[in-house]
Formats: C-alpha cells, structure tokens, sequence
C-alpha cells in the first residue's frame, strides 16, 4: 500500500523548541552539516551524496545502489566483512547505505555511549570500502534476485511501468536498483570507480540528530571531510511533470484484477505552490477513496498521492475489476473538484490532520535526520518547518483549489491486466 512521500523538514514541537537545544548548521571543509540535537541518548548520522538518477546513464542505472550497499557487505580495507558487522553487533549498532532517486545515504546509529566505537567503523566504510570481488558477486547476485522478486508484485510492477512511461527520455524514467542485464555486467572495479567519482565534497551534505559536543563532533567531521576530494561544482536540476494530452499504455498480465497507475503535475520541492499542494493532494485521497470504495465498491484501497521529488508529480492508483466503471468515477470526481472546488471545513480538518501526522511521524532520530536531509537537498532549505505550523495554518481555501486547478492536468495513465476489459477512449478522450 503506498504512502505520501512527504518532502518537509523536521518540525519543532515542544521538545526541540527549547532555546538551547535549536538546531544549527555548520561549514566544515566546504560541506554543509546540519545538526538537531536530539533530546535522547541516540545518534544517527547521516552522509549524503546527492543526484540519485542524475548521476548515471540508463544503462549503468543499478550502479549506485550498488555501491552503497558494498560499503558495509564487501568489508573495507582494513577488515573483511564479518569482522566489520561482527564489531557492529557487539553494540546494536547499524551502520547500511541506501540509493534513491533523487540522492544516496549513509547512516549510522547507535546508542552515544558507543559513538566513540562505532564512529571509526562508520568513517572507514565510507572512505576505505574494499569492493571484495567474492562479496560483491554475492551482493549483485542478491540485488538481482530482489529485482525478479519485485516484478512479480503488481504494485512494485505498475509504479515502475508508470515511471518508465511518463518520464520517458528523463532522468525519472531511471529506476534506482537497475535492471537484471545492468547488474549483470557491472564489475566491482567499474562500481568502486563510480563511488570514488561521486563522493565529492560538492555532492555532500551531512545531516546529525544527536546530542554531540559541538567542537568535538566538528573535529571529527574535519577529519572525515578532509579525507574527500573536493569535485567539481554540482547542481540537483529539479522539474514538474507535465504532458500536452491523456494518454494511455497497456501491457497484458493474467492478475486476477486489473492495476491501473495514472501521473499528472505537481508543484517542484521550493517552490511557493507546494505546501498548499500536499494538502490539497491529501483532500483528494479522501475523496478518491469515498468515491471510488465507499460509494461505488470498485475497489479495495484506491490511492492519491504527492511525489514531491526533484521532478514532481501525482500519482492515482487503483486495482480493479471494472476499469472503465472506475474510470468514469474518478473523471466525474475531478470535474467537480476543479469546478466547485474543496470546502472550508475540509481543508481546515486536513490541515490538522497534515500537522498532526507529520510531528507524529518524527519521533525518531533516524525519521527526523532523513527529513531534514530532504529539505535541504530538495528544497534548499532545511529550515522550512520551523515555520511549518504558521504556514500550513494560513493556507486559504481559494489558494488551496488554485494550486489543485493548476497542476492537476492531462495524465499519463498505464494499465496491467486484461485488456479485454478496458476501453482506452474513457482514459484518453480520443
């Protein structure tokens, strides 16, 4: 089931509000470091390495994620793999790398009573990977397995058909793990070349949420930093969706329902449209799943969501048995959203609701770090929820279904299943 990826900072509730405890960035060797203190004895740290899918061609696509996983699965030059998870598990702690679209992250976490050593472990994954051609054979062959794994589920199948589809030509149409033939001819010494050609102070951003003395956390990070080289100027290119007409592709699967994924526009993360975007977009999936489940029964868990990412976009996706039924609902829906709009009691209940699951999905370090490394990778700006309350609370009615009337146009609608069942014209208009 699919979630709102939401692309806001940390916010500050009582906890981080005390004068003493503002978050705060630093400088350090010309990367930008942002840090929360955190109010509890955890520390997560996290490394950025930002361009995701901007980084690499569509034929080497799989490689990043590849070697962020290495760094901790293929040992480091200084112990092999057992040895570095070995001295991880004596203290509970995680250290594990990750590739997205938009940018890659390497975290650690632990208890502060441990920091001093897991810290060392941590800097040396990341400085001092070994890129072991046995474990990286081991690895590739994991990450193709998981790749088949995904295929087989319609969700993950219809995201990645959608995406191929609608940002077709771009960066966006680039799936971060690959593709079984991109991995397959990936060695461990291209993989190891491509690290080393991104880890650059000029795609860096580190993120901590933790309660760290300042002078000393800044001497380690000095040391860590100076050991990068600094690269050559880089720039996260950021876009909207937008098509000229409907469109609508099939491909045939024997499911035993139909998976129908349609994009359309939205605000770019910066941008003044965006706030009053996500909420909006969150009014319609309340709406959606009345119209489409509540009232009609024609589906199980229809979804409406904002991907507020560096090419931004909606997305509607539903699994159906009667297609052309669903279709008319949710065209029928929109008409009249965009021509009499939301009300003021849903927009004044969906604000609350906003807020109120946003401060309650921040309740870990590791849920704030990775919040704040979207801001500001995203939005340039990771301070842009400590003003979050005001500014979601002053969001109007008429600016909410102006945005709405804005970005919600043409779409690119993609359809697995029977084909027998579905009228294209009813998508598309033509």
């Amino acid at each position: 089931m699919k979630t709102y990826f939401l692309i806001i900072a940390i916010a500050t509730t009582v906890t981080f509000a005390k004068a003493n405890n503002q978050p705060y960035e630093m400088i350090i060797e010309g990367v930008k470091v942002v840090v929360q203190p955190a109010g509890n004895d955890i520390v997560e740290i996290r490394t950025i390495i930002k361009g995701g899918v901007q980084n690499y061609p569509e034929n080497k696509a799989g490689i990043e994620s590849l070697a962020m996983m290495a760094l901790t699965e293929c040992g480091t030059e200084l112990r092999d793999k057992n040895d570095f998870k070995n001295k991880l598990d004596a203290v509970g702690a995680i250290v594990t790398g990750v590739a997205g679209k938009d940018y890659a992250t390497f975290r650690m976490n632990c208890i502060k009573m441990d920091f001093e050593t897991v810290w060392p472990l941590y800097v040396e994954a990341l400085l001092q990977p070994k890129f072991d051609l046995k474990e990286f054979g081991r690895i590739k062959q994991d990450a193709i397995n998981n790749l088949n794994a995904r295929e087989s589920e319609p969700d993950a199948s219809i995201d990645k058909f959608a995406e191929k589809i609608a940002f077709a030509g771009q960066d966006y149409a680039k799936d971060p793990d690959g593709s079984a033939t991109n991995l397959h001819s990936l060695t461990a010494v291209e993989t190891n070349d491509y690290y080393d050609s991104v880890l650059t102070k000029s795609r860096l951003l580190m993120v901590v949420v933790a309660d760290l003395d300042k002078e000393s956390l800044a001497s380690k990070l000095k040391t860590l930093l100076a050991g990068v080289k600094p690269g050559k100027p880089f720039l996260l290119r950021k876009s909207s969706f937008s098509s000229t007409k409907n469109r609508f592709t099939a491909a045939p699967k024997a499911l035993a329902t139909n998976y129908i994924e349609g994009i359309t526009g939205g605000p770019a993360p910066g941008s003044k449209d965006f706030n009053a975007f996500n909420v909006a977009m969150r009014i319609l999936s309340d709406r959606h799943f009345l119209e489409v489940r509540e009232k009609n029964g024609l589906s199980y868990a229809p979804q409406s969501w904002f991907s507020g990412s560096a090419t931004s976009s909606s997305r509607i996706a539903v699994s159906t048995t009667e297609p052309n039924k669903y279709i008319t609902v949710f065209y029928s829906m929109l008409s009249k959203i965009k021509k009499d709009g939301f009300k003021d009691e849903e927009v004044k209940n969906m604000k609350t609701t906003y807020l109120t699951a946003f401060y309650r999905s921040q309740e870990t370090n590791a849920a704030q770090a990775a919040t704040l490394a979207a801001s500001e990778v995203l939005h340039n700006n990771w301070r842009r929820t400590l003003t979050l309350l005001e500014d979601i609370g002053k969001l109007t009615t008429p600016e909410i279904n102006k945005v709405f009337n804005t970005y919600i146009g043409n779409f690119s609608w993609v359809y697995h299943g029977n084909l027998n069942q579905v009228n294209t014209t009813l998508y598309t208009g033509i």
